[in-house]
């Protein structure tokens, strides 16, 4: 069992809480007793933060990356108004993998728990290796307001219900799933001749940009990509000069 400690706890407690966390983020939070995967947006669809949660302890603990704690916890003060929710850090918990139930967006990435920290070895990079092996996104992947839910694989990482009702961003999400709207896909990307990948960078090929990468941990990271013009690629692709592959995963193309 290892801690990720780039991940920190906020809890939501107190008599409202469920109702207040349901009325705005993504996912059925009725469902929280075993664990789910959720995002909060902006009115006009786009992800400002993902988590997960678990209903715990009497709270609704979410599992959130540290870095995005403090704006989490601003926002969702925003919004308490008059409820009776009571918001705050739990920094005595920590988010730990190898132990514990299934993670809600994919199985593969295998059992995830919160818990009192402890004596346990922090990550060693292992974690995120295989989250980029699978191909799946999250937290700085998306950036702040720069990518619509369904463009982000939301929909197939099990982080939104259709049939809840209202949530922020509800209606822009609902229509782009009615229409089918959403074309574009944040794939994984590496680059092949082990230069660093380069954060903004174009996607292009045969001189035709077909994305742009949105984040970069050494060669790999995740790129926004027009799917109609990945189809029509015959030649190389680059980003910011430098040749990468683009890895469409199963879990999002079965």
């Amino acid at each position: 069992m290892n801690e990720l400690t780039e991940r920190a706890v906020i809890a939501v407690s107190g008599p409202e809480a469920r109702g207040f966390l349901q009325g705005l983020v993504t996912n059925d939070v009725e469902k929280a007793a075993s664990g789910l995967y959720a995002a909060l947006l902006t009115p006009q669809g786009k992800i400002l933060f993902d988590f997960l949660v678990r209903e715990q302890d009497g709270a609704l603990l979410l599992d959130c990356r540290r870095e995005a704690r403090d704006a989490l916890l601003k926002r969702l003060a925003m919004y308490k108004l008059r409820a009776k929710v009571e918001i705050k850090p739990r920094d005595d918990l920590g988010v730990f993998v190898g132990e514990g139930s299934t993670d809600p967006r994919l199985a593969a990435l295998g059992p995830r728990s919160i818990a009192t920290k402890k004596a346990a070895p922090p990550g060693d990079g292992a974690y995120l290796a295989h989250r980029l092996d699978l191909g799946v996104p999250e937290g700085d992947d998306f950036g702040f307001d720069r990518m619509f839910a369904l463009d982000a694989g939301l929909g197939e990482l099990n982080a939104i219900s259709f049939d809840k009702g209202c949530y922020v961003g509800q209606e822009l999400t609902a229509r782009m799933k009615h229409r089918g709207t959403a074309r574009k896909r944040l794939l994984a990307v590496t680059t092949a001749d082990g230069s660093p990948l380069l954060r903004d960078a174009p996607l292009t090929t045969g001189g035709q940009e077909i994305g742009a990468v949105t984040s970069a941990y050494g060669t790999r990271g995740f790129a926004l990509v027009r799917l109609d013009r990945l189809m029509d690629v015959a030649g190389p692709i680059e980003a910011g000069g430098a040749p990468v592959t683009v890895t469409k995963p199963s879990w999002l193309f079965p």
